[in-house]
């Protein structure tokens, strides 16, 4: 692990990084008990004032076990668009492999919302390289390595930010869960609507251009005969509107991700083997990604850098993590498996 400092500024899309000049981030309050309950605690990390207001984000932890050994080292979770972090079994699998475990709410998501905050809405993904700057510091004080895990959107924000913080050694090891590489649509949605919200981006960034499929969410929550319990005001069925300017820096990211990055750390990608619809209620929507499209995740991920391994979990839906059982476990044991291999203690 590099000893170098971690910059303190957020990255423009196209701009390698480089030294700061910026002032000095606020002291980080102390942790406190977090909405997951005992053993978790959330911890605020104070970002740079923005034009409506100062944004926080939040670093949840799952406390370790009374008496489990030190570990030298932290795994921090990414989550995606309309989404927090609520996977406690998530956190308790690293747990029990003997990881300290940490997950990220975003500005303006989850336990970062703030009243004056429009929901999950940036015009550049790269200001989000400031609060995962603040946590890996906050991690590095305790901790030798760092493994991150981006989920969907998440999974993208972190492949664009260890490619940008490469050469300071950050981060030892990615794994994607069913990252967001590539549009999923038509070639006339893909290239010819992505070259007018380029445009439309840029002047009107607040128009709304869609919204997610409004079946997934309720596929997963158990008011709605799901099995997972969680905030449907952080993670709301229909989702928070998709603007153009939202729109225009993901497929700004998609397109660096088209021309290859450079991520020098080894990099695991997991995706379901297969997708379902997105416009449609379907039998499959818990057995199939039914968010993204597969086949482009894998595509893609060759281009993330020269050590990618890619593994295809049967059954899984969009967020591997919340598949039924079996697929479930798969991805978890995917995952620690491949870390034992290329992370040996």
């Amino acid at each position: 692990m590099s000893d170098q400092a971690l910059p303190d500024h957020a990255l423009p899309d196209d701009a390698p990084a480089t030294g700061s000049t910026a002032t000095a981030p606020a002291a980080v309050p102390a942790a406190v008990p977090d909405v997951l309950g005992e053993g978790w605690t959330a911890q605020t990390l104070p970002l740079r004032p923005e034009p409506g207001g100062t944004p926080v984000a939040t670093l949840v932890r799952r406390v370790p076990d009374p008496g489990a050994p030190p570990s030298r080292r932290a795994v921090l979770y990414v989550h995606g668009f309309v989404d927090y972090f609520f996977q406690r079994h998530v956190g308790d699998a690293f747990a029990a492999h003997g990881e300290d475990f940490y997950a990220l709410d975003l500005r303006g998501y989850g336990r970062s919302l703030l009243p004056w905050q429009e929901p999950n809405y940036v015009t550049d993904l790269s200001v989000y390289s400031e609060e995962l700057d603040a946590a890996a510091r906050v991690l590095l004080a305790d901790h030798d390595e760092i493994v991150l895990v981006g989920h969907s959107t998440g999974g993208l924000i972190a492949a664009l930010w260890v490619e940008a913080r490469r050469d300071a050694g950050v981060i030892d090891a990615v794994v994607l869960n069913s990252p967001w590489l590539d549009l999923r649509g038509s070639w006339l949605e893909r290239v010819v609507a992505t070259r007018v919200i380029d445009v439309v981006g840029r002047f009107a960034p607040r128009l709304k251009v869609g919204r997610l499929g409004g079946f997934y969410g309720p596929a997963l929550h158990v008011g709605t005969g799901g099995e997972w319990d969680y905030n449907l005001a952080w993670k709301p069925h229909g989702g928070f509107p998709v603007r153009a300017g939202w729109l225009r820096t993901v497929r700004r990211g998609h397109a660096r991700v088209a021309r290859g990055l450079a991520i020098s750390c080894p990099v695991l990608v997991l995706a379901s083997d297969a997708s379902g619809p997105d416009d449609r209620w379907h039998d499959a929507l818990l057995s199939t990604d039914s968010v993204l499209d597969v086949a482009q995740i894998a595509a893609r991920s060759t281009r993330l850098g020269a050590d990618v391994t890619l593994v295809e979990v049967p059954g899984g839906t969009h967020d591997l993590a919340l598949s039924a059982g079996t697929a479930r476990a798969q991805y978890l044991r995917e995952v620690l498996d491949w870390l034992d291999a290329r992370l040996p203690r």
